[in-house]
């Protein structure tokens, strides 16, 4: 188990996506909102180390923002 705990895994929660101009982007401050393609019912992609694993949810744990696993996908092509 100790061999496992040191392989380092990238995590990265997809929540929707846009597309905007640079410019915007590097006008925006602190609180900005980013609209995004998705609304509330849309499934989160999860990725490990750039490759799609699962599907899930966002999920609120007190004043704390989770991501609840809905769904695990076959591989990349999925």
């Amino acid at each position: 188990m100790n061999a496992v705990s040191k392989v380092a895994v990238e995590l990265s929660v997809v929540l929707g996506k846009t597309m905007m101009p640079i410019r915007q982007l590097l006008k925006m401050g602190r609180g900005a909102v980013i609209d995004l393609d998705a609304n509330h019912d849309t499934p989160c992609l999860i990725y490990a180390n750039s490759e799609l694993i699962a599907k899930g949810e966002i999920m609120m744990l007190g004043e704390k923002i989770g991501v609840s696993i809905t769904e695990m996908t076959n591989g990349p092509d999925e």
